[in-house]
């Protein structure tokens, strides 16, 4: 074994904590300790040694027992003095050596060492473990990043067993107790199986590290890269003391939780998914999906509520001032108060307000939510298609969201507001689903108490709130959520009904919102009811709003260009402001006609007077329909000339009349579908007047199904249809008898200005239209009616002496 030379027998002792020094390698140590640097002074200058000893814990005075039993002499190869006073020493090992005893430890320790001899036996098993040795320190420094290839070369030139050994422990990171347990080996065939034992494990933690690396540069993409920067970010902040916004985000969402008062099912679900989160890679896809379903669970009202207002007469008051007239509206929320005051745990109603565009549906439903006290939401269903609008979507899908039930809910965060479901006459179906089936469960009180929205997956309790839906038709519900609703019908308005919301609500919005003076504008009355008669024609007030909003722009110019003082708009001056007038107030007939008949319809933005035309010409017996008219339409006239023909001889028609005579009836506007039953009597009448040549009396106006024997059927839409012959000029109405319940619905101010005729059968509706007279048709009680309808009639009892004098 080469050195310097045997160490002496009494030595300074050097305890270290740092490394273990073995024999011919060559240590760096840097040493601040007064005591130690005496120590290697003394050294230096008599050129000795100096024994290392492991120390893992350091204890005063320094004793043999404190020590291990083996440690390594060392020279000082060279020695740096620093300015700080400290000394930085290369030290080369020379032998093990064992400490007999301590001689002093002031004011450095000294020793008396001994030289250990080593057990070398030269056997086949030795020179196998060198070489096995070699081989596994090759690999290892060529799979380790930190083993420099020279190592292996240096390991190669070396040809003692021991020293073998000792090179490959010197140049591990090795636990330093496992480093101590090779020092003191004396064997060196143990100590090569120690080596290779600790070779092999550094062998395979560095295959293991060559291989995870490997797959890591294989598959790590954008998203991975990220990860291993947060990660290292994460790492940093926690060494800085800096708060984790991943852990922060969970943190505020447990809290949110709890803050929520969610039903026990929710809360489980909340619980389960944020426990999944925390788990979860932050940056793993399914994370956001996670966080967002967080997000709604704890953004849903579960629990908050606003308290109801149930002071009547402030409700009275309220509805009052938003809206003029509508009293069975206003009645209907009243009477919902009161109960609610005596039975507070009362289900809210589910209302429908059906009626023409402009009549204050949607408005209304912002007036009840004020006199209740309570938050107003509107979803429009105007054009949904899809069922998942309604119930949301399933997580699975990329952007899912929860339903407009449940965005509604959160927008107005309590879980007892007014929720308006506007248009929902016009929901769609197709592939995607029955959006109006979906609306069963919210508009059933006994079901809603569990509504289930798809995205939220856990019930939600919908009894609390106020639905209502606006429609301008029922035709299009289904049955059954009509079925579930209160429908409440709004009709249109009557001249003195817009005039009176002209000037409570119109004029003194439109007069703020254009900038101008309340004190400076005025509107004459006469202005209005031109407005109203000659440029709108609509059941509701919106064109109304929006041709006095015109007129308040031009009086906003003027103002604007200098001009002062009060205006006052009068009636002469409104064609100034708004152009020539668009429709004609009086829209009924002038004269009589023969084959025109005024008939009266119901469409969805209100009433209309049709005017039936019916013209007999040379032909073969054809029926001829124009007037883009609907099936059932078709079905009314073909029903009106069969009865005509079973009656020719009585109503003064030659009997032969269809062999060589054409009957075309058209209807105008007819670029405007049309269809429905109620215009039955007035093609009858129009066909008859046209075939016996009588004329029809132009104030007439009509409505009602006709049937093959002449009976007259009830219709729907009377207030409409008497408010349309109001605005057009008629003076008497011809209606069935049996709707003649429903005047109690039409104002009273119309009521005043109109006669009307309430009719069975179509003797009654001739002998009030036609002015000529015409034999009544007897009904043989042999053909199974229970009643002789008109069985003893006589023209002077069914008022055709009327018809007849005018004749």
């Amino acid at each position: 074994m080469s050195g310097p030379g045997p160490a002496p027998n009494i030595i300074p002792i050097l305890p270290n904590r740092e490394t273990v020094v073995f024999p011919s390698m060559l240590v760096p140590m840097a040493i601040g300790n007064d005591r130690w640097i005496r120590a290697i002074d003394s050294v230096a200058a008599s050129h000795k040694t100096i024994a290392f000893f492991y120390q893992a814990e350091p204890t005063e005075p320094l004793t043999r027992e404190s020590l291990p039993s083996i440690g390594c002499s060392a020279a000082i190869v060279r020695l740096l003095r620093l300015p700080d006073g400290s000394v930085q020493i290369l030290l080369q090992g020379v032998a093990r050596t064992r400490l007999a005893e301590m001689v002093q430890t002031d004011p450095f320790p000294l020793g008396g060492v001994e030289p250990v001899d080593e057990t070398v036996e030269q056997t086949p098993e030795l020179e196998g473990l060198v070489l096995n040795l070699r081989a596994q320190f090759q690999k290892l420094v060529s799979a380790a990043p930190n083993l420099p290839e020279e190592m292996a070369i240096a390991l190669a030139n070396i040809d003692e067993p021991g020293r073998i050994a000792d090179f490959v422990a010197a140049n591990l990171d090795l636990p330093l107790p496992d480093k101590q347990a090779l020092l003191e080996e004396l064997n060196v065939a143990a100590r090569l199986r120690q080596a290779t034992v600790m070779v092999s494990r550094e062998l395979e933690v560095a295959e293991i590290g060559s291989r995870i690396q490997s797959q890591i540069r294989e598959q790590m993409d954008k998203s991975q890269r990220e990860y291993y920067l947060r990660e290292q970010l994460k790492a940093i902040q926690r060494e800085l003391g800096e708060v984790d916004e991943t852990e922060a985000a969970a943190a505020g969402l447990k809290e949110r939780i709890a803050e929520a008062n969610m039903p026990e099912e929710a809360r489980r679900e909340a619980d389960r998914e944020l426990d999944r989160l925390t788990h979860m890679n932050p940056m793993a896809p399914e994370a956001s999906v996670i966080r967002t379903y967080l997000e709604w669970m704890v953004a849903v009202p579960w629990s908050k509520s606003t308290e109801d207002h149930l002071d009547l007469l402030e409700a009275q008051r309220v509805l009052d001032e938003d809206h003029h007239d509508l009293e069975k509206v206003k009645d209907r929320i009243l009477d919902y108060l009161a109960v609610r005051k005596l039975k507070p745990e009362l289900k809210g109603p589910i209302l429908c307000f059906v009626g023409p565009p402009g009549v204050g549906k949607t408005s209304l439903g912002q007036s009840i939510a004020r006199a209740m006290g309570r938050k107003f939401g509107r979803m429009s269903l105007g054009g949904v298609h899809d069922e998942a609008e309604i119930r949301g979507h399933r997580r699975t899908y990329i952007g899912a969201l929860p339903g407009r039930i449940m965005q509604s809910l959160r927008r107005v965060d309590v879980n007892n507001p007014v929720l308006m479901l506007d248009e929902v006459d016009k929901l769609g179906r197709d592939f995607r689903g029955d959006p109006s089936s979906a609306l069963l469960e919210v508009l059933d009180p006994e079901q809603n108490h569990a509504f289930v929205d798809h995205y939220l997956d856990v019930a939600f309790d919908l009894r609390r709130v106020l639905f209502i839906a606006t429609a301008n038709m029922l035709d299009t519900v289904p049955a059954a959520l009509v079925d579930r609703m209160e429908v409440i019908e709004i009709s249109g308005y009557t001249e003195e009904q817009k005039l009176q919301i002209a000037n409570r609500y119109l004029l003194p919005k439109q007069i703020q919102e254009h900038g101008l003076s309340p004190e400076a504008v005025k509107f004459t009355e006469a202005a209005i009811r031109r407005i109203i008669q000659q440029y709108t024609r609509e059941a509701g007030v919106r064109n109304l709003e929006r041709e006095i909003a015109a007129v308040c722009r031009r009086l906003a110019r003027r103002v604007a260009s200098g001009e002062s003082g009060a205006v006052v708009v009068d009636d002469p001056e409104i064609t100034d402001y708004l152009g020539p007038s668009r429709f004609r107030h009086d829209t009924a007939e002038q004269t009589d006609a023969v084959g025109v008949v005024a008939g009266l319809a119901w469409t969805p933005v209100g009433g209309d007077v049709l005017l039936v035309e019916a013209r007999a010409v040379p032909g073969r017996g054809n029926l001829i329909l124009t007037g883009q008219l609907g099936d059932v339409m078709q079905e009314s006239a073909r029903a009106s000339l069969t009865y005509a023909r079973s009656r020719a001889s009585a109503l003064g028609i030659p009997e032969d009349f269809y062999e060589r005579t054409d009957v075309h009836v058209h209807v105008p506007a007819g670029a405007i579908p049309k269809d429905g039953p109620s215009a039955g009597i007035t093609i009858a009448t129009a066909l008859i007047s046209a075939l016996s040549q009588h004329p029809v009396a132009h104030q007439v106006g009509m409505t009602g199904e006709i049937t093959l024997r002449g009976r007259v059927l009830p219709i729907g839409g009377l207030r409409d249809k008497v408010l349309a012959a109001h605005r057009a000029g008629l003076t008497t109405v011809i209606i069935p008898r049996d709707n003649e319940r429903d005047l109690s619905e039409i104002p009273e101010t119309v009521r005043s200005h109109l006669r009307f005729v309430p009719v069975d059968h179509m003797d009654e509706v001739l002998a009030e239209a036609l002015l000529a007279e015409a034999q009544p048709e007897r009904i043989a009680a042999s053909i199974g009616e229970p009643e002789a309808l008109a069985a003893t009639a006589t023209p002077s009892a069914m008022g055709l002496g009327r018809g007849g004098s005018r004749a």
